[in-house]
């Protein structure tokens, strides 16, 4: 799908990936409507992207109630939807899956989960309506392999790959495209956004002890997988050569990445 003069709906937009997406996108001649639920972030966005083609949407997405008025809003502002971009999740506390508390494994499972189903279908039927769209749901690494500590925010993030993919299946032969995105390790300040602290940084960047990619690059990736109607896309090599290492000896995998995150968990 061609990027300009679409409408795209981003998820997370008030920082990291959603960010730079956002602005990649502006940049691209999209219009953009970015969500997040942080006032303060998301009016930095619209301060760096300084456009008329841009507007902002403070709301929860693990609130139905909120998701499903958006739609109304987005029309009202830039006409129409042709992409949604569900970017926005948050990590768990670094402890492992017996010790994490119900409440927290309910916050965790309703944003990264829930929000993305609440989005897909309240913005579905609009899209099925346009000549071409797209719909983008950002995975992770994590939700293709296991990493300790993050057992659960793994789970819920291999639940989207699995809804994305369900959902290409579903729409083969119709005008959306659908594509599931693999983030290794990003820059970006999910920790912090999650309302947590982990030493040395967030879960996957920290424990990999990688370089991590760019914010830019990974908004890249996304805008090149969408033009290039993509079912899946790794960002990081780090993604790529674990997928890899996973599919060919998944118990030495598992291992080899409880060696590098083993200073992380708790004893």
């Amino acid at each position: 799908m061609k990027i300009r003069d679409k409408v795209f709906v981003v998820t997370g937009g008030g920082s990291g990936i959603g960010r730079a997406l956002t602005l990649a996108l502006l940049q691209r001649g999209a219009r953009v409507a970015a969500v997040d639920i942080k006032d303060a972030t998301l009016n930095e966005t619209a301060q760096l992207a300084n456009s008329a083609a841009l507007s902002t949407h403070i709301l929860d997405i693990s609130n139905k109630a909120q998701v499903d008025a958006l739609l109304p809003e987005v029309q009202a502002k830039h006409g129409a939807v042709d992409g949604l971009v569900n970017n926005a999740g948050i990590i768990q506390p670094f402890v492992k899956l017996g010790d994490l508390d119900y409440a927290v494994i309910e916050r965790v499972l309703n944003i990264n989960l829930y929000g993305t189903i609440y989005m897909v279908k309240a913005f579905l039927p609009a899209l099925l309506q346009r000549p071409e769209a797209h719909i983008v749901n950002v995975s992770s690494m994590g939700g293709f392999f296991p990493f300790p500590g993050q057992t659960l925010y793994g789970a819920s993030k291999a639940a989207v790959k699995i809804l994305t993919e369900g959902l290409y299946a579903e729409l083969i032969g119709t005008n959306v495209g659908v594509t599931v995105i693999f983030p290794g390790a990003i820059a970006t300040n999910i920790t912090a956004n999650s309302g947590l602290a982990v030493p040395g940084g967030d879960a996957e960047a920290g424990s990999a002890r990688i370089k991590p990619t760019s914010p830019e690059v990974a908004a890249q990736t996304i805008i090149s997988a969408i033009e290039k109607n993509k079912l899946q896309a790794y960002i990081g090599n780090d993604a790529v050569m674990m997928n890899l290492f996973y599919k060919l000896n998944p118990r030495g995998a598992i291992h080899f990445i409880r060696k590098q995150m083993d200073s992380l968990l708790p004893k």
